[in-house]
């Protein structure tokens, strides 16, 4: 499974600068800390631009010698990230003490016992605030298994002027059905994600949790006992959706292999008109056209609001992203870790690392920060969003329903409605039965 940009940074090009950073920093820490008895606590973090191994220094500073922190960097994709760290909670590593993580490889790494459980008192204090939609995806069987650190979701993103010439009011719900209309009237294309990658399924569970359905009815359930919920009314019409948009060449003559940076640049064009994305395309953007490579207006002509509705009556169900953090279960320094954790998620640590690192909070006190909503003049509708957001299908099979989604809904063009919800919903569970192969 690709990077979908859930749990990425915004500055994709400036990710291995990043990453030297966090690693720097991690010997620097190492480096000149206190005395050797001082407990040290490990954080794998995933690529960013530096943000958690400096909230890692402050942390470890507002600790005044109660343990230090140093930061270890996970790889860049999220299958490389899930992989690494199975291994090393399945082979028992005591150095697990503070782990980001992606939010759908949660209840894989719960369900074995390899996350340590979150104290009643940590809980408490960590969520008091902490927006719906990462609320949910932190949990598992309705337990709290990790900490929400900060959450993300997608917008939908507009050209202005295609918009006004549409006669759209972008200040009410807009359908799937009405981006299409536009995109054929005006012959533009649509910024979507058609690559078979994990943002296939990002937009598919977006569109049938939008539509009121579900990719699994039972997600929680054994690898034999899963139902999935794709031959369905939602699920037929989120077919539909990507299958018009594929066929009629909405997406761009790349869709078949774009992803999200790709469906940046073709709504940055001249064929731009809507896009549903993460809020990293707004730093980018501004970024191009200070530099001269895109147009001095074009920012002015971009709009952001919630993301459509699949239905006109049926309220959205945003993509949600994010990192949470949890506690390997053979830590040595389990209290410990959860003592800097409830450092680390601080609505004032949360609002740095937005400002600074183009992630959104997870609690919703840290968007109230004057500052945020002048760098993200779109904080507004990222809290709401992150309000209704839902999490992809909560399962320990995750990566295999996710490759299975990936395999049967790509390319966009070869989607047929009438079928192909159905026969990936019987892919998926022969593949959990271990009667059909990835």
């Amino acid at each position: 499974m690709s990077d979908s940009r859930a749990n990425a940074s915004p500055r994709r090009s400036r990710r291995l600068a990043g990453a030297t950073v966090v690693v720097t920093a991690a010997l620097v820490l190492a480096g000149c800390g206190p005395a050797e008895d001082v407990p040290v606590l490990t954080w794998y973090t995933n690529p960013d631009d530096g943000g958690q191994a400096t909230i890692a220094q402050q942390c470890t500073e507002a600790a005044d010698g109660a343990y230090r922190i140093e930061t270890s960097v996970l790889p860049n994709d999220a299958a490389s990230q899930r992989e690494q760290l199975t291994r090393r909670l399945a082979a028992g590593d005591t150095s697990m003490d503070i782990m980001s993580l992606d939010p759908p490889f949660i209840p894989e790494l719960a369900e074995p016992g390899f996350l340590a459980p979150v104290p009643a008192e940590v809980a408490d204090a960590t969520t008091q605030d902490t927006l719906e939609g990462a609320l949910a995806g932190a949990t598992w069987k309705d337990n709290l298994v990790t900490v929400p650190f900060w959450a993300n979701t997608q917008l939908l993103w507009y050209r202005k002027s295609v918009a006004e010439e549409a006669g759209l009011d972008m200040d009410e719900p807009v359908t799937w059905d009405q981006l299409i209309e536009v995109a054929r009237d005006q012959d533009k294309n649509l910024g979507v994600q058609g690559a078979r990658a994990e943002s296939m399924t990002v937009w598919l569970n977006a569109l049938v949790e939008s539509g009121g359905g579900h990719i699994l009815e039972n997600p929680e359930a054994s690898a034999v006992d899963v139902r999935t919920g794709l031959d369905s009314e939602a699920g037929i019409k989120a077919a539909e959706i990507i299958s018009t948009i594929g066929k009629e060449g909405l997406g761009g003559p790349g869709l078949a292999t774009q992803q999200e940076n790709e469906a940046m640049l073709l709504f940055q064009g001249d064929t731009g008109s809507f896009m549903v994305n993460w809020p990293f395309v707004w730093p980018a953007t501004n970024a191009a056209v200070e530099d001269g490579s895109l147009p001095e207006d074009l920012s002015e002509d971009i709009g952001w609001t919630l993301y459509p509705r699949v239905f006109e009556d049926q309220e959205q169900a945003p993509p949600l992203g994010g990192i949470n953090l949890g506690v390997g279960a053979q830590s040595e320094h389990p209290e410990l870790a959860w003592e800097a954790i409830q450092c680390i998620v601080t609505p004032e640590h949360q609002t740095q690392y937005f400002v600074t690192n183009g992630n959104p909070p997870s609690s919703a006190g840290a968007f109230e920060d004057p500052e945020v909503e002048e760098q993200f003049p779109m904080a507004p509708a990222i809290r709401e969003s992150l309000e209704l957001a839902a999490p992809r299908p909560q399962t320990p099979y995750y990566n295999e329903v996710s490759t299975a989604v990936q395999q049967r809904f790509t390319p966009p063009g070869a989607v047929n409605p009438e079928t192909t919800p159905a026969e990936t919903g019987q892919f998926i569970m022969e593949v959990l039965r271990g009667e059909s192969l990835l």
